[in-house]
């Protein structure tokens, strides 16, 4: 059987995570596609050749238009077979928050959502982008139905996905608007590709703070998922969250589909 390999991760910096072993990581786990978010760098200012020598040979960046923010890129060993940066909405592309990348008949979509904690400004600039992302992913089903939508979502779906989801004061991330916009996308088009292989297990986050002991003690939010649309519900093999990895305050999600 033949099948694709993708890795996801929130490097939180791919200068900084390079300096921490991610190359010996990647040569470990060999995916086909790796996906990163806040990148926090330009193209140039990473050398091909440095991903190159572990075989990803195609690399597609879209950074954001300030320097050492946001960004997301997806280096390949697979050429694509169409690459597109953004959604045609200026003000979420400026950001670098969206690259399309497809592979035959899938099409990826690494995505890095914004982060409402700066700010009430920056929450509601965080709720926008979830109510213009929804329609705009809906148009693009119809042209192309096995869609896999990876990335940091900066929002905890279930209670599950948090380890103290009974907190009052409601932060960004654990919002109901948020929350009730994840249960809508997981009911209608997608399925969380984690909860599809591991189910309901618990104590299983992808991000910890810097605080004191949060990731030694497991103290995490499961913020980063791996979204398929259901036509590819046969097609998941396998999901996972890397906690070994510790090259950001964010760990790796990855799954393995038929192809």
């Amino acid at each position: 059987m033949k099948k694709i390999k993708i890795v996801s991760y929130n490097v939180n910096g791919v200068r900084a995570a390079l300096k921490k072993d991610l190359l010996d990581w990647l040569k470990k786990e060999k995916p086909d596609v790796f996906c990163m978010q806040e990148t926090k760098a330009q193209p140039e200012q990473i050398a091909p050749e440095i991903f190159g020598a572990l075989g990803y040979k195609y690399q597609y960046w879209h950074s954001a238009e300030k320097k050492g923010y946001s960004g997301v890129a997806t280096f390949s060993k697979i050429e694509a077979d169409k690459v597109e940066t953004g959604m045609k909405m200026d003000r979420y592309d400026r950001e670098g928050r969206m690259l399309r990348t497809d592979f035959g008949d899938i099409t990826l979509l690494n995505s890095y959502f914004p982060s409402g904690s700066a700010s009430e400004e920056r929450h509601e600039f965080k709720v926008e982008f979830l109510n213009d992302l929804m329609p705009w992913v809906k148009k693009l089903l119809k042209k192309r139905k096995n869609i896999v939508l990876v990335g940091d979502y900066n929002v905890v779906h279930q209670d599950i996905d948090i380890h103290n989801p009974k907190r009052k004061d409601k932060p960004s991330g654990f919002r109901p608007e948020e929350r009730e916009w994840m249960n809508t996308w997981f009911k209608k088009d997608f399925i969380d590709a984690f909860r599809q292989i591991n189910g309901d297990i618990q104590d299983h986050y992808t991000w910890w703070s810097y605080r004191a002991g949060s990731r030694k003690n497991n103290k995490g939010w499961r913020i980063d998922y791996i979204s398929a649309s259901k036509a590819l519900k046969e097609r998941i093999l396998a999901s996972k969250q890397h906690t070994d990895a510790v090259h950001s305050d964010h760990c790796p999600v990855s799954v393995e589909l038929s192809c």
